[in-house]
């Protein structure tokens, strides 16, 4: 759902794609080829919320901030199921993992990649290419270039998304039983352990 707050509408490419089970509202700008999950909510009611190009912001995340503040999601910035971000910015093309918390005016820096439930503290500031961890999140080594690679043709499959939601994701009855020509899962993503097996 897109809703207006004091004046604010949402400004969307027709190029994304906002589930019908997500809450985008107010001062919320998104740009091309993103994809916002089901059960996402994007709040720009007390301040201004920029997505760049290609971010995805997947299922369950809470976008937010304290009042007056503008934050951004720079371009192809990946934010997994469940993450919150509360007025913090994201670096271009960095990776938060599942159900991490990045707090007010924190900066992740370019190409960084953030483990699944860290909690990035208010104010902290990474520079770009960190492996971010813990509770509180601290750097722990350098990103790879096999890593951001590994993590980037992720993402691209988040930017692919939006297409194939538009053309394709309908609402729909369910069959009663399996049939015969089910068509099969395609495996055309490894896991990073997969990927470096596979090299």
């Amino acid at each position: 759902m897109i809703y207006s707050f004091k004046g604010h509408i949402p400004v969307i490419h027709e190029s994304s794609f906002v589930h019908p089970l997500a809450a985008v509202t107010g001062n919320v700008i998104i740009g091309k080829n993103c994809y916002i999950g089901p059960g996402a909510a994007i709040r720009g009611d007390w301040g201004e919320i920029i997505l760049e190009d290609g971010v995805n912001v997947q299922e369950n995340c809470t976008v937010h901030m304290f009042p007056g503040k503008s934050i951004v999601l720079k371009e192809s910035a990946h934010v997994g199921h469940g993450a919150i971000i509360h007025g913090a910015n994201l670096g271009k093309n960095c990776l938060i993992g599942m159900n991490s918390v990045i707090m007010d005016d924190a900066e992740i820096g370019d190409e960084c990649i953030v483990g699944a439930m860290s909690f990035v503290k208010a104010e902290e500031k990474f520079p770009k290419r960190k492996l971010i961890v813990g509770h509180p999140a601290k750097a722990i080594k350098d990103i790879s270039d096999e890593m951001i690679a590994w993590k980037t043709a992720g993402t691209r499959l988040y930017q692919q998304l939006p297409t194939d939601c538009h053309e394709s994701l309908r609402e729909v009855e369910p069959l009663r039983e399996i049939p015969a020509n089910r068509p099969k899962q395609e495996d055309f993503y490894k896991t990073l352990e997969e990927y470096r097996k596979n090299k």
